[in-house]
């Protein structure tokens, strides 16, 4: 009884091994299916492969090594990581330090143009002509410093 106890343990184990090597390996007929999933031969054939390396004693990495030398690296769904898939691993933290560097930049941006902002503000807001006016010269920014001189140095001249 304890014999046939430990023979359903040891195939539940191997079942469990060859399931998840073969959830993170890629048909190479389908190509969008783990060899799990797909129902095509040469799928149902690489399964087998799997079980029959896993009770010849063959560790995981020794199978997924195995399986990338005959069908190539992209029949796995992780690829290892070196120079040639070095673009692939890091794009998307490449994307992501894009990304909040734009989103810093534009948040400096509208943190720091308050005349922009008030105009903002006082747009659909009914006012006269002359409030307009008013509030126009008011918001309007400076000119800008470069060639011309500025308010203070005109009337330091008596401009």
């Amino acid at each position: 009884m304890e014999g046939e106890d430990e023979e359903v343990k040891e195939r539940r184990v191997i079942e469990a091994r060859a399931r998840n090597i073969s959830h993170n390996v890629r048909c190479t007929e389908c190509g969008s299916q783990s060899i799990e999933d797909s129902q095509a031969d040469i799928a149902i054939l690489l399964r087998k492969l799997i079980r029959d390396e896993i009770q010849s004693g063959k560790t995981d990495k020794e199978i997924f090594k195995k399986l990338e030398e005959d069908f190539g690296e992209t029949v796995l769904y992780a690829p290892k990581f070196d120079m040639q898939t070095a673009a692939l691993w890091l794009s998307p933290l490449l994307m992501a330090g894009a990304a909040a560097g734009v989103w810093a930049y534009n948040k400096h941006r509208q943190r720091t143009n308050v005349h922009v902002m008030a105009l903002n503000l006082v747009r659909g807001v009914p006012l006269t002509p002359n409030e307009k006016e008013t509030m126009l010269d008011l918001l309007t920014p400076p000119p800008s410093p470069r060639g011309a001189p500025s308010s203070w140095w005109k009337r330091w001249l008596g401009q």
